[in-house]
């Protein structure tokens, strides 16, 4: 692993421990040559995934793209972070282990809403305006009145 102060190639593992979900391993890391300290992550990787934009264009996958989208959405809502990452992760995981490497775009955003409406109401609805492309005050109105009557089922 290359040292991200000095870019030095030989770096030391001082520590490695799972994440609390298990999902990867952290690993306290150390340079030999300017004596920086950095954490790297490591996570299991099933299939390459590649998205399939709307307008037919395909891109490979981003988690860390992924995860920026959805903190737009928390931003300034009580929403923890190990939260955040549960969500990703399932999401991540729900899109390797259906089989294809290439996934719509429309079916990560399904993901990410059903993932929010569990976690936030307002990251919810800050998402689907988004997603859904709201225009007009009208879309929200229409998405809310939609979400409350589904809610009190």
């Amino acid at each position: 692993m290359r040292c991200p102060y000095c870019t030095n190639i030989d770096t030391q593992v001082k520590d490695s421990r799972p994440t609390e979900d298990n999902s990867s391993i952290r690993r306290r890391r150390s340079c030999p040559g300017c004596g920086g300290r950095f954490t790297t992550f490591e996570r299991i990787q099933l299939r390459e995934l590649s998205v399939i934009k709307r307008n037919g264009r395909t891109i490979p996958f981003d988690r860390d793209k992924l995860i920026r989208s959805i903190q737009v959405a928390v931003r300034k809502r009580p929403v923890e972070n190990d939260h955040l990452e549960k969500m990703v992760t399932g999401i991540v995981r729900q899109l390797e282990n259906a089989g294809e490497s290439d996934v719509h775009s429309d079916v990560i955003g399904r993901l990410v809403m059903e993932g929010l409406r569990q976690l936030d109401d307002i990251a919810y609805v800050r998402f689907a305006s988004v997603y859904k492309n709201f225009r007009e005050v009208k879309d929200f109105e229409e998405f809310i009145e939609e979400f409350s009557d589904n809610s009190s089922d």
